[in-house]
Formats: structure tokens, sequence, C-alpha cells
């Protein structure tokens, strides 16, 4: 019966011990959630600050995209006057002084020729 006595005694011991140690647990685990101090609080600020970065992701990106489409347009556009500027040049250099006074005097006939 001692032995029987013993691991009882044992038992209990241990049993005390274990709810001291959880005990100790609940209290450490209630301070480190506390939304003000403890490390929940520093999660419940970290994940707010995590969402305004996306948000502040998904504008710079559509901001980026409506940029670049603008940004191609204005090639576009580019690239469709220079190609005019070069059509002018080309016929400006092609027209000689002598085309142009005889194109010249053609007009004035045709706009005096009738009215006149």
């Amino acid at each position: 019966m001692n032995a029987e006595y013993f691991f009882q005694a044992v038992l209990i011991v241990a049993s005390v011990g274990l709810a001291v140690f959880c005990l100790t647990l609940s209290r450490r685990l209630r301070r480190l959630n506390d939304l003000e101090t403890g490390l929940g609080g520093a999660i419940a600020v970290m994940a707010a600050e995590v969402d305004r970065l996306e948000v502040a992701m998904r504008m710079a990106r559509d901001d980026a995209t409506a940029a670049s489409e603008a940004l191609l347009q204005n090639i576009g556009t580019a690239r469709k006057e220079r190609a005019l500027w070069d059509l002018r040049q080309k016929i400006d250099h092609a027209v000689t002084p002598e085309t142009t006074i005889i194109a010249t005097r053609r007009l004035r006939k045709r706009v005096e020729g009738p009215h006149a």
C-alpha cells in the first residue's frame, strides 16, 4: 500500500503542477492577445497596413495602365504627324518653281474664267 499512496501523491503533485502551468499559460496568452498592448494589437495594425498597401498597389497599377494607354495613343498620333510631315516635305521637294507658276496660272484662269 505504500507504493499505492506514493503513486497517488505523485499524481496529485503532478496535477497541481500542471494546473499551475495551465494558469500561467492562460495569463500569458491573454496578455499576448491583448489588442492594445500585446501581439494581437501589433497583428491587427499590420493587417490594416497590408490592406492599405494592397489598395495603394491596385491604384498605382491602374494609374500605370492608364498612363501607358495614353502614351501609346500619343505615340500613334506622333507617328501619324511625322508621316504627314515627311509627305509634305517630299511634296515640297518634288515641286519645282516652274510647276508652281504653271499651277498658279491654271488656278487663276479657272477662278477668273467663268465669272469674268
